[in-house]
């Protein structure tokens, strides 16, 4: 289990740092296409052009599956933590939010990625952001520091979900919260794409039940567990890239009829409750 898992984060890793790069690319791979440019892509996920105008052009490359950060409800002066951050989009729309006196920290296992981020911090003088070079299931974060995690279509790449959701319970203070984006499945996918390198990547092999991604998150310890909203993932983001072992590329029949009515986005809420500590 140990080598699959970091058989998974190999694969991974070396795609997203063909990525940062490379340039934008959405989380499906449906890269090249010229209605999907990262822009495009954001503003399908929930993205409005004041929330891509705020954050620096070139961290935006397409590759969430929602907004995370309009619905976390930042205040000034939070501590944020953006789990898997990329080039820190999201990290700098949170750093708008919660001001000179708040901090923002995004985590990223891609060292090409943390580099992009960090260059686009100097460049641009953000003075609340940190970015850090770390897998999201053993962060590096201290314990009880944290009043805000976020995630953006993330979590479903790890091959130890369980963890990541233990981590991000560690690292949140008393009465912290939680507000992620991510994929999930109303139902199984086929073998073909489950044993998928290029389908793990594009968000797609990896993702596991709604249930039991919910009970992963109750399972860490966290309350109040949510789901604020949840759509279909569009169809063309899933389509490129659900290659089987044999390397047949799926039909757009058997990838309409398989893997999109089984794929969603949803945004899930938690909190830290207060009387654990």
């Amino acid at each position: 289990m140990k080598k699959t898992r970091r058989s998974i984060k190999r694969v991974v890793k070396s795609s997203y740092a063909k990525i940062a790069e490379t340039g934008s690319c959405c989380c499906a791979g449906s890269c090249g296409k010229s209605d999907n440019t990262a822009r495009s892509i954001s503003r399908k996920i929930g993205y409005n052009p004041a929330d891509m105008d705020a954050a620096p052009e070139d961290a935006n490359m397409g590759l969430g599956c929602g907004n995370p950060v309009a619905l976390a409800s930042l205040k000034p002066g939070d501590v944020v933590l953006d789990l898997g951050c990329g080039a820190g989009f999201d990290v700098f729309l949170a750093a708008k939010k919660v001001g000179r006196y708040g901090r923002v920290i995004g985590v990223d296992m891609t060292p090409e990625m943390i580099k992009k981020a960090k260059l686009i911090a100097k460049r641009d003088k953000w003075t609340n952001v940190e970015f850090k070079l770390g897998d999201i299931e053993k962060l590096p974060v201290q314990d009880g520091t944290v009043d805000v995690i976020i995630s953006n279509c993330v979590i479903n790449l790890s091959p130890d979900k369980e963890k990541v959701f233990r981590e991000a319970f560690r690292v949140l203070k008393s009465g912290g919260r939680m507000m992620i984006s991510d994929l999930v499945l109303t139902k199984d996918l086929p073998a073909s794409i489950r044993k998928s390198a290029d389908a793990y990547v594009s968000c797609l092999a990896g993702a596991v039940r709604k249930e039991t991604y919910l009970r992963y998150i109750r399972k860490a310890g966290f309350k109040n567990v949510k789901i604020m909203g949840q759509t279909r993932y569009p169809i063309e983001y899933v389509s490129d890239t659900a290659y089987g072992r044999t390397g047949r590329k799926l039909t757009e029949a058997e990838t309409a009829s398989r893997a999109w009515k089984s794929v969603i986005s949803i945004r899930v809420y938690a909190e830290k409750d207060s009387r654990r500590e």
